[in-house]
């Protein structure tokens, strides 16, 4: 008989969350039940599941008990509060915050990359940043053949992937610039940030906090977390990553410009490493000039997969590319990697907390 398993989505009301219940519904996984979980604002809601109404609950630590899978996207303190009591209650996490990332007991994983390491989890599965998972996944390929020395990013991120309410800010402002009024930003590009600035015919080169080297947050995440998936060390010295992190006025679907180095030499050419994506696990490839077509954040929304173009030599560089990726930030880039990672822990046979993992993992 088929095991089934009961399944909590902690953060359900949210952008991701409300994508959690509809990649899951379209998942492999057999649910047997299901609990949405939030905050008390949003208990009371009503959402459907495989359509049956589910009342949304408010989260608390006996909300875990007799749960296998937890799916969390609910930020980093939510994370930091109740991952630890669903161990503790015997259910399986994986997170979609910044929380556990960084964590030496906790995996980073992105299927089609680092499958492998889920074998190795104590409890808490970490879903990578939305802009790292993109790019390791047209990266990863590459990297199996020829190899990878570097890799230099700029992307152009979406305003959904800093939550719901700068995407109706967004909105908001352009709908105020087109009638001749004032825009008022209060969120972006922090919002807890002293300065707060439009992102409606605008770009803001600063996504999260600035670091005293000069780096934000997020170009930190994307090369520390690209180490740590593709080579299994977050301070890896085997490749040098580096970016910098641009928020556009797109409302869903990343852009990234990726150069990449590949070991000296390979040999490979622009048509190898096409012929090598347009067979990858996850990719698509939308690459010929002639004809215009190239990947587009538009035409991404709503798909699970990673689009990959423009690849070509550089010019001035032996065994070097540039290629420009893009992918639906809410769905490859959160709710549906998470899901993917929950269908191998189901396939693997992995739905369960290893008895030493209960006091790993703590708010700090």
């Amino acid at each position: 008989m088929t095991k089934e398993y009961i399944v909590a989505i902690l953060g359900a009301t949210g952008a991701v969350g409300t994508r959690l219940i509809e990649q899951l519904e379209q998942s492999t996984i057999p649910v047997k039940s299901i609990k949405l979980l939030a905050s008390s604002r949003s208990a009371g809601k009503i959402l459907q599941f495989q359509g049956q109404n589910v009342v949304v609950e408010e989260a608390t630590p006996e909300s875990f008990t007799g749960v296998d899978l937890v799916l969390a996207s609910g930020g980093g303190s939510v994370s930091a509060r109740f991952a630890p009591e669903a161990i503790k209650r015997g259910a399986v996490v994986v997170d979609n915050s910044s929380q556990w990332r960084m964590n030496d007991n906790v995996p980073l994983v992105v299927p089609e990359v680092n499958e492998e390491a889920l074998k190795n989890h104590q409890g808490i599965i970490a879903n990578p940043n939305c802009s790292t998972i993109q790019m390791v996944v047209a990266l990863a390929p590459i990297k199996a053949k020829y190899g990878l020395t570097r890799v230099i990013v700029s992307t152009y991120q979406a305003a959904s992937g800093a939550g719901q309410s700068a995407w109706e800010e967004l909105v908001a402002e352009t709908t105020a610039h087109n009638a001749g009024q004032e825009m008022h930003a209060n969120i972006l590009p922090v919002k807890n940030a002293e300065h707060h600035y439009p992102l409606a015919y605008n770009l803001l080169p600063q996504i999260d906090v600035f670091e005293d080297d000069g780096y934000t947050h997020e170009e930190w995440k994307m090369i520390h977390e690209t180490k740590k998936i593709m080579f299994g060390d977050k301070n890896s010295k085997a490749v040098k990553v580096t970016g910098t992190a641009v928020r556009v006025p797109v409302p869903i679907g990343h852009g990234e410009a990726v150069y990449f180095e590949t070991e000296a030499g390979t040999g490979a050419t622009s048509g190898d490493i096409q012929s090598i994506l347009s067979k990858a696990p996850g990719v698509v490839l939308e690459d010929n000039p002639k004809e215009q077509l190239y990947p587009q954040p538009i035409n991404a929304e709503g798909k699970r997969e990673t689009f990959v173009g423009r690849v070509r030599p550089d010019l001035e560089n032996d065994d070097s590319f540039h290629m420009w990726v893009v992918s639906d930030n809410l769905l490859k880039g959160a709710a549906w990697n998470t899901v993917q990672i929950a269908e191998r822990l189901v396939a693997l046979n992995l739905v369960r907390v290893p008895e030493s993992a209960v006091n790993n993992f703590s708010e700090d």
